[in-house]
């Protein structure tokens, strides 16, 4: 295994992850971990975005609602969060680049379903985007 050394909650928690296009996919809101059996340092392997990552890192009243209402505004009802695997990573900068565009990620279907059906209804909305 070969990386760098990082802190964690300053070099990746709650930075803005764009993709191949520059648009905003989501923030890094909790990561995932592999432990190795042979006591070697834990590393990260995936991003994990979106409020099913968000509510546990938050704890409290506060957490527990935002996942509560994301599983039930979600079309899945065990919706995990969004996983991006460290191998999609193109640079890690002040902002998280990935190789793939927000569609191919499929991490926020809400968000896009909320901008579609909501959002973009607003008069001058879509003109504001660009």
């Amino acid at each position: 295994m070969t990386g760098r050394v990082r802190d964690l909650a300053l070099h990746l928690l709650d930075r803005q992850v764009v993709d191949t296009d520059g648009a905003a996919v989501g923030n890094v809101d909790d990561v995932e971990l592999h432990v190795p059996e042979d006591g070697s340092p834990p590393y990260v392997i995936a991003l994990l975005t979106g409020p099913q990552a968000l509510g546990p890192r938050l704890g409290g009243r506060l957490g527990s609602w935002l996942v509560f209402w994301s599983h039930a505004l979600s079309r899945h009802s065990g919706a995990d969060p969004g996983r991006i695997g460290m191998e999609l990573l193109t640079d890690l900068g002040a902002q998280v680049t990935v190789a793939r565009s927000r569609v191919e990620l499929g991490v926020h279907e809400n968000e896009d379903r909320a901008r579609t059906y909501f959002v973009e209804r607003i008069p001058g909305a879509r003109d504001a985007r660009r």
